[in-house]
């Protein structure tokens, strides 16, 4: 009679070669489509919150958000990325913009940009806070009048012995207007840029609420639906699109770091708890967008190719043996095979 150690290093062959078999060929599709309806047929049975506390969840997610957001790869192709996207986008004459994103839900976001008063009206008062910005008004408005003015006075230089006029008025201004500085005057012109901005915001206010902002939005929007999207090139250049991609990856990456970014996080988990927690870990594929067959079918997308690899020189035998061994070659097996 075959000693037991021998029986066992038989029964090891066979089943590594039995494992072997079930992830080869078209086998492999019968196992994967068996084994995720066992899996999924479990999963039916576990409540999401019974095997994941909530602590647990934060701290799964602060860990992801920290070691993916923050990876070398990330932060290797992001540029990268930006340059191929622009490279692609310079190139493709085949697309028009319209068919690339539907004109409805634009014209929505549109809608409600401009119809956010609230939003506005807060932003146009702080602004009001802001000397810096005051004065850019001022400026504006300046602009506005210095152009009225030069149009009117190229209009009467026209006329035979205004132009001399029209210049000693012009100096003396700058002789006024220099005279003021650091003067009562000059608070006043102070004053005056303040007075400025809330003209300003007063016509922004007039403008957003009253005049068809909107229809003019989507006007533009629609000049530019049926260009190619190689158009949109016209407005960045590589460089620019570049940086622009770079700054923006600093800035989340950055504020990845803060601990108000965490509680914000933690945030997002009680809700998911809340709305979710009750749930089977089967019910929740439904939610995400999944079902068993998706699993399935990505499984076998990369998984043959995986395990042929695996294959290759023994390397995957090798594995099934190295872990079912212990087993086979343990004394309670030993004494079963000698008994």
């Amino acid at each position: 009679m075959s000693e037991p150690r021998e029986i066992a290093e038989r029964l090891l062959n066979a089943q590594v070669e039995f494992l072997l078999a079930e992830v080869t060929g078209e086998r492999f599709a019968e196992v994967i489509a068996r084994d995720t309806e066992a899996v999924l047929g479990v999963a039916d049975t576990i409540v999401f919150r019974d095997v994941v506390e909530i602590d647990q969840a934060k701290q799964t997610v602060r860990t992801i958000v920290e070691l993916i957001g923050g990876s070398p790869v990330f932060a290797d192709m992001v540029g990268v990325f930006a340059d191929s996207i622009y490279d692609h986008i310079a190139t493709n004459n085949d697309y028009t913009l319209g068919e690339v994103v539907d004109r409805e839900p634009v014209e929505a976001l549109l809608e409600k940009i401009f119809g956010m008063h609230q939003a506005q009206e807060r932003i146009l008062d702080r602004l009001t806070e802001s000397p810096l910005v005051a004065t850019v008004a001022s400026k504006f408005v300046d602009k506005l009048i210095n152009d009225f003015m030069q149009a009117n006075r190229e209009r009467a230089e026209k006329i035979p012995g205004v132009s001399s006029l029209m210049s000693l008025g012009q100096s003396a201004a700058n002789r006024a207007k220099k005279a003021a500085d650091g003067t009562f005057v000059g608070d006043l012109a102070g004053k005056g840029a303040l007075f400025a901005l809330k003209r300003t915001n007063n016509a922004i206010r007039e403008m957003l609420r009253d005049a068809p902002v909107h229809a003019a939005a989507m006007e533009f929007w629609d000049l530019h639906a049926d260009e190619p999207v190689s158009g949109l090139r016209e407005y960045l250049s590589r460089k620019d699109l570049n940086e622009l991609v770079l700054l923006c990856y600093e800035i989340a990456v950055t504020t990845r770091e803060k601990e108000y970014f965490g509680l914000l996080l933690d945030e997002c988990v009680e809700v998911f708890f809340t709305k979710y927690g009750d749930y089977t870990l089967a019910a929740m594929l439904p939610e995400l967008g999944l079902s068993g067959d998706d699993i399935a079918a990505e499984i076998l997308r990369y998984g043959p190719a995986v395990i042929e690899s695996a294959k290759r020189e023994g390397v995957l035998a090798g594995l099934i043996r190295e872990r079912l061994a212990p087993f086979y070659t343990s004394d309670e097996v030993l004494r079963i095979l000698a008994g």
